[in-house]
């Protein structure tokens, strides 16, 4: 017996089903098109990328994060009145840029069963994509109080990356990289070892832009430092 069809679509109205496979390896995401409006959307003429580009583990260049044209600027108050899909429990996070290098900020906030706990943000004059997700990051374990069972969000596939598969075998090669040095080394060293003192912290990706409440209010989070208002 096949999956059955839980979402709706939001572009074609019409409902589809997502294998539980594909649900347990994005934890958290709520997909708003059916494969067919996403295949159309696709083939649609995109503006370039201001995002960020690494070299991961295997030496490939990658794109952190894509700023897409669904990043809407909104404040926190449009964030809270306009999106009300996602996780509604957790800590979340997000860094920008723009341009990259250039003008940043960060935001993080503890939310649970949908009330807010506890938030932070900041901005840096010059700086990255990379280096804000991270201090989001580091700043997002800081409010969880410790024994706190909890989920770390973040929508960069290199910062989930970079904790699960490859800061460990750095840490045994004395934080070196067999090819190039590791970028943001200061910070990538506190967050894995406040993750290894913190294990009731899972950190888990989340899908970015993507009408998710608290994604999107960590967001608006960090792109504060753009607007008169927060």
């Amino acid at each position: 017996m096949g999956p059955v069809p839980d979402f709706k679509c939001i572009q074609c109205g019409k409902s589809f089903a997502v294998s539980d496979a594909a649900l347990a390896r994005f934890p958290g995401w709520s997909p708003k098109k059916c494969l067919t409006c996403k295949v159309q959307t696709s083939k649609r003429p995109r503006p370039a990328s201001n995002g960020s580009t690494f070299v991961d583990g295997a030496g490939q260049t990658t794109s952190s994060r894509v700023e897409s044209n669904r990043e809407e600027n909104l404040t926190i108050r449009e964030i809270l009145e306009k999106y009300h899909d996602g996780p509604k429990s957790g800590v979340f996070t997000d860094g920008a840029a723009s341009p990259n290098p250039g003008p940043g900020g960060w935001g993080a906030v503890y939310v649970v069963d949908d009330h807010i706990i506890d938030e932070r943000w900041g901005h840096e004059a010059h700086t990255t994509n990379n280096r804000m997700e991270l201090m989001a990051l580091r700043t997002g374990i800081t409010l969880v109080p410790v024994g706190t069972e909890t989920a770390l969000f973040t929508d960069s596939q290199l910062c989930v990356n970079t904790f699960t598969k490859w800061a460990q075998n750095w840490a045994a090669r004395n934080w070196r990289r067999k090819d190039g040095e590791i970028k943001n080394l200061e910070l990538v060293q506190e967050i894995y070892y406040a993750l290894k003192q913190r294990p009731e912290i899972e950190l888990r990706w989340i899908a970015a832009h993507n009408g998710q409440r608290y994604n999107e209010y960590a967001d608006s989070l960090a792109t504060a430092y753009r607007r008169s208002v927060r």
